[in-house]
């Protein structure tokens, strides 16, 4: 199950709102989502989490590039959210090296990211493989108040509660939940 959310700053504080990113299909698109919500060029983070699996953000500030962090890479390239995230940029590839990325999904039509591990499955060999474990910017939130050492050590199930709570918008996100 997920759940995704956009907080936009504002000069009256932060406004949520529940978002569904079923059409969403690239980086930039999501990144456009966000900027639509925020008509000031003010900071948007776009919050995606898959339940007890992993958690991502995107951190939209104007026209700038998306800044990206996510919690669990192998597992939420397993997720059709996390494919959006996941870019070859962030993982350190070639674009044209779209047979890797056709290898790393699961194929059964499974999304829930859980299981593989537990099953004693080999993490992906080689150097396109997706690592384990978080990638991104850590940093994505450090001028708001929450340090990189802080989001790398967030569990899944209550990240974006946690976030919303230090950054003074936990009544504003848990309403949209």
């Amino acid at each position: 199950m997920y759940f995704t959310a956009l907080l936009a700053r504002t000069d009256d504080g932060w406004e949520a709102s529940d978002t569904e990113l079923d059409d969403v299909e690239s980086l930039d698109e999501l990144a456009e989502l966000a900027r639509a919500s925020s008509p000031d060029d003010e900071t948007v983070l776009v919050c995606i989490e898959q339940e007890g699996a992993w958690f991502g953000l995107v951190r939209v500030d104007g026209e700038d590039d998306p800044r990206v962090f996510v919690s669990d890479a192998a597992r939420a390239m397993r997720s059709a959210y996390g494919e959006i995230l996941l870019t070859d940029e962030l993982l350190g590839r070639e674009p044209d090296d779209q047979d890797v990325l056709d290898q790393l999904v699961d194929l059964d039509g499974t999304e829930d990211g859980i299981g593989d591990e537990d099953e004693g499955d080999d993490e992906p060999a080689g150097p396109d493989a997706v690592p384990r474990g978080p990638l991104g910017d850590a940093d994505i939130l450090a001028d708001l108040g929450i340090e990189a050492g802080t989001v790398l050590k967030l569990a899944p199930d209550d990240a974006l509660s946690e976030i919303a709570d230090a950054l003074g918008c936990a009544d504003v996100l848990e309403a949209v939940r």
